[in-house]
């Protein structure tokens, strides 16, 4: 049976939301929906327009015979401005300080809403790379980079400090904590990545670097390929830092235990370059 035309629109609109940067061949949706490539063809001008209107994103179309249609996310600037706003604001709650100066972040980590925001923001900065996999380092990165991994339909990468039985034979390599100076350890399921995969680097929090550099170390006896590297939050109480090339939510500034105060401001995330290479015509 025919579908009716507002129906085939939601029913694509959803298909396409839920399986971003995958090649869809416009003869999948002929046959899914018994309308003729021309009609699928003019479905596909209107999702992409209200796509690029409303900030989801747009659709890359693919000319020939192997050719057919991608969802490539992203997110307005208006309202990536609203997403770190809100975050700069959360973030800024003197309740969050912890004897020591630490802070306590679990709650927007393990708030859905935040990080979903925070994953497509990082999405829409890094959706046109080549990427195979995001990689983290156990644990408060995990949230975060299943996030970034959803809106990019890719699989996530995890890192640990101590091996684990049920992840069979792994790699492990000595780095040294950019702040603290010390050697640390970790490891990696040799299964978990393929050789010469490209990957993008998601953690939660980075002073020096040092964690990251390891992770970096790590992807050299994959013999992969970092295409980028993502940080929600970065501190700049730093002397020496590891890395420089990033792209950070916030950017931490100071944490004054005595008076409880943290002062925070937006990090370097950048959108303007990436939207307008988003939406040119291909």
């Amino acid at each position: 049976m025919k579908i009716r035309r507002s129906t085939r629109l939601v029913d694509m609109t959803y298909y396409l939301l839920q399986n971003p940067r995958q090649l869809v061949s416009l003869t999948f949706f002929a046959e899914r929906y018994q309308s003729a490539k021309s009609s699928i063809s003019e479905d596909l001008v209107i999702i992409k327009q209200t796509f690029e209107q409303q900030g989801v994103g747009t659709l890359q179309t693919i000319p020939g015979a192997a050719g057919g249609v991608k969802y490539i996310p992203y997110i307005s600037e208006e309202e990536a401005d609203l997403i770190i706003d809100e975050l700069c604001s959360l973030f800024e709650n003197p309740d969050r300080i912890l004897p020591g100066g630490y802070l306590y972040m679990t709650d927007l980590l393990s708030n859905p809403r935040h990080i979903n925001g925070a994953g497509r923001l990082f999405a829409s900065v890094f959706a046109r790379q080549p990427i195979d996999a995001v990689m983290t380092v156990a644990t408060k990165g995990i949230p975060l980079a299943y996030a970034v991994a959803n809106y990019l339909d890719v699989p996530v990468v995890i890192a640990r400090k101590d091996n684990k039985v049920t992840e069979g034979p792994t790699v492990s390599i000595n780095y040294v904590s950019g702040s603290s100076k010390r050697i640390q350890t970790m490891t990696l399921a040799k299964r978990s990545l393929p050789e010469g995969s490209n990957v993008l680097i998601i953690d939660d929090f980075m002073k020096a670097g040092g964690t990251i550099q390891g992770m970096i170390s790590m992807l050299e006896e994959f013999k992969a390929n970092v295409v980028g590297i993502g940080v929600l939050v970065e501190s700049t109480d730093i002397e020496e830092r590891l890395i420089n090339n990033f792209v950070s939510l916030i950017r931490l500034s100071e944490v004054d235990v005595k008076e409880k105060a943290i002062q925070v401001e937006k990090g370097n995330y950048s959108l303007a370059p990436f939207e307008e290479g988003l939406v040119e015509a291909e």
